[in-house]
């Protein structure tokens, strides 16, 4: 059975026998560093994904990072074995616990839908202001329950139903509430701001250095800000930028800046 603890100090005696510091072997595996400071004092697990560049860098097998011990020869095979059993096991249990909590997560999304129902029938003796929530609670099943039950591995398809869906709840919303500025004034804006949140995923998947693809997102939310502003103030007569923008633009100058000073300093090997 695979031992955090153990796992945790021999990944921290591999990374100093290296001379890496925590920052730097997790910019070489494009991580944050206090996933690396997890891993060693046993809070969690590498994951499987990038167990085998964490070997690499460290120049030990999985199979001893696994044991958290360097491996004989003799009882290489048996220990392989073991880890790969315990590896799985490990998977299918947060398989099972995410399966849980998908399960506990639509089940109690199903109740509001019953309560409004229920209620609405109640009070009118027919359906009419509950269809909009109803509608809100699947739209925000739809969009969530990928990312709940893959994880990590579900955001990109959480993005994919947003990204297809936003523009046709809105428009059912805008009907429920014989509005039609929430279809063509929310259409217009979920585009933009979809548009910004795949140039974001696209930014950290291009950028290996995490602070510096948050930075350069920072920066890059300017410019949709303003973009945003300028469409709204076409459509619904309000200024392009108040001061509300303006402190808003500050804030994400300094976060940027911020972001890119933290990532000279770990390069630097100033920050652990």
């Amino acid at each position: 059975m695979m031992n955090q603890t153990e796992i945790g100090k021999f990944i921290a005696k591999c990374r100093k026998e290296k001379k890496l510091t925590q920052a730097q072997l997790a910019e070489k595996l494009n991580i944050t560093d206090r996933a690396v400071s997890k891993w060693e004092t046993g809070k969690s697990m590498p994951d499987s994904s990038i167990m085998l560049e964490l070997c690499e860098i460290l120049g030990i097998t999985v199979n001893e990072l696994l044991s958290g011990e360097e491996i004989d020869m003799e009882c290489f095979e048996k220990r392989a074995d073991e880890n790969l059993i315990a590896l799985k096991r490990k998977d299918e249990n947060n398989m099972t616990k995410n399966v849980i909590i998908s399960i506990l997560f639509s089940a109690t999304l199903l109740i509001g839908i019953m309560v409004c129902l229920i209620c609405n029938i109640a009070i009118s003796g027919n359906l009419t202001w509950s269809l909009i929530p109803v509608s809100s609670i699947v739209f925000t099943w739809v969009i969530s329950f990928p990312s709940i039950i893959l994880g990590k591995r579900g955001i990109i398809v959480s993005l994919i139903s947003l990204s297809v869906f936003i523009v046709p709840y809105l428009f059912l919303l805008g009907s429920l509430l014989k509005a039609k500025e929430v279809f063509s004034v929310g259409a217009v804006m979920a585009v933009v701001s979809i548009l910004f949140l795949w140039i974001i995923v696209a930014v950290f998947k291009r950028i290996e250095r995490k602070l510096v693809a948050l930075g350069t997102t920072f920066l890059s939310a300017i410019p949709f800000m303003i973009i945003a502003n300028v469409i709204l103030s076409k459509m619904i007569e309000e200024l392009v930028l108040d001061v509300w923008d303006m402190m808003s633009i500050f804030i994400l100058l300094i976060l940027a800046f911020v972001s890119f000073i933290c990532d000279y300093a770990k390069k630097k090997g100033l920050m652990k």
